[in-house]
């Protein structure tokens, strides 16, 4: 992981997001495997959660990583006649990155996303959805304050690190672009903390099924 950061990362400033695609952190990593093995079975391996039955398109609905992605992540494209997994330790490895790269260019305030992607219920097309994220707080909270109205707001959050890996996905994108790395900068809503995420935070931002908003429409699936 050094020598990649070293050769891709030759500088980066301070208030900034390094955004990282899942898929170089596993070829980096190893993680993985030959086209012969049953497919299936693989994601059945690689899932949190699986589906009890496959959609109209043979597909498996998979939660892996607190996420909604499909195939748990298993991908063959730009993988070189392999089968691609996630990372293993999404969020050790976000830590390991930011520690080395905070430390080199002697940063204060720095984020780093893994992402990967996911699809959207009712829309068509790929969304970027981090995997992991460290050095920034992942919501920003604003139950209690009020709005240009002075009304108070009882519920609403904003989900940064997800709003950011999306942004970062319009750049890397989806096939043959060769972009891996993204780096977001000067965002006024990122508060940074070298900390982050906390045992608290990752608890607030990564819910349970069922604390989930959606968990009527998908509770018989699993």
């Amino acid at each position: 992981m050094d020598e990649f950061l070293d050769k891709y990362v030759p500088v980066m400033e301070e208030d900034s997001i390094l955004i990282i695609s899942s898929k170089v952190v596993s070829l980096i990593e190893g993680r993985t495997v030959s086209p012969s093995t049953n497919k299936l079975q693989l994601i059945k391996t690689e899932s949190d959660l699986i589906s009890k039955e496959p959609n109209r398109y043979d597909h498996h609905i998979v939660i892996k990583h607190n996420a909604f992605i499909s195939g748990a992540g298993l991908d063959q494209s730009n993988g070189g006649g392999t089968f691609v997994l996630l990372p293993e330790h999404p969020y050790e490895i976000a830590e390991y990155i930011h520690t080395y790269i905070a430390s080199k260019f002697n940063l204060s305030n720095f984020g780093v996303i893994i992402t990967d992607s996911r699809s959207q219920p009712l829309r068509r097309g790929a969304l970027g959805v981090a995997i992991s994220f460290w050095g920034f707080a992942p919501l920003n909270n604003y139950v209690g304050k009020k709005d240009i109205f002075g009304r108070v707001f009882n519920f609403e959050q904003l989900n940064v690190v997800d709003s950011l890996a999306i942004a970062a996905n319009v750049v890397m994108g989806e096939g043959s672009e060769q972009t891996p790395l993204a780096v977001i900068k000067e965002v006024d809503s990122v508060e940074f903390n070298k900390l982050s995420p906390t045992k608290r935070e990752l608890k607030e931002f990564l819910l349970t099924l069922e604390e989930d908003f959606f968990h009527p429409f998908y509770k018989d699936v699993f």
